[in-house]
């Protein structure tokens, strides 16, 4: 059980950096992992030895956060007031224009579908290989290929305000030949 403990303990810094990715809030992030640490320690009797603690790990925390995320569609969001920062001494269009444009991408995410999201967060954020995510989510490699894509097209639809389309043809006229 001490070294189980221990390999907790060192994919903590992955783990959160995924929670974080999901939830996109510091404070939500460690709930969030600590609701995962706990549920793994209360059915540690579930883990299989000899296969991976980290993709059980990363399952849970994926399962919490979804239910979560249902509840709080159907309960609708919340904002804090107290999320501003004092920034003095930097330029402030630079930081503003930065915060911008993480804040849509930040709310691209946030409406992709739950499954999009938790792939964005394995692959873009935490760097698991396709074959790894599909191992951990039990599904196959080329739907987390096509899930992927799509969220990518949709995330770039959102930042740039319209998708991803080829070039316009250039109109030719037409010319009848008299006889």
């Amino acid at each position: 059980m001490d070294e189980i403990q221990s390999r907790m303990i060192e994919l903590l810094p992955r783990l959160r950096r995924f929670a974080f990715a999901l939830t996109g809030d510091r404070d939500k992030a460690d709930d969030l992992v600590q609701d995962t640490c706990e549920r793994a320690l209360a059915h540690l009797d579930q883990w299989k030895p000899g296969t991976s603690l980290d993709s059980w790990m990363y399952r849970i925390a994926q399962n919490i956060w979804v239910d979560h995320h249902r509840g709080r569609r159907s309960q609708g969001e919340q904002s804090a007031l107290d999320e501003l920062e004092n920034v003095v001494g930097v330029d402030g269009r630079n930081v503003t224009e930065s915060r911008l444009l993480l804040s849509a991408v930040n709310e691209g995410i946030s409406r992709l579908p739950a499954e999009q999201q938790v792939l964005v967060a394995m692959v873009c954020v935490e760097g698991i290989s396709y074959k790894e995510a599909a191992s951990i989510l039990g599904i196959p490699i080329g739907t987390v290929m096509s899930r992927l894509s799509r969220a990518r097209q949709t995330l770039y639809s959102a930042l740039t305000d319209g998708p991803l389309e080829a070039p316009t043809p250039i109109p030719v006229p037409v010319t009848t030949r008299e006889r």
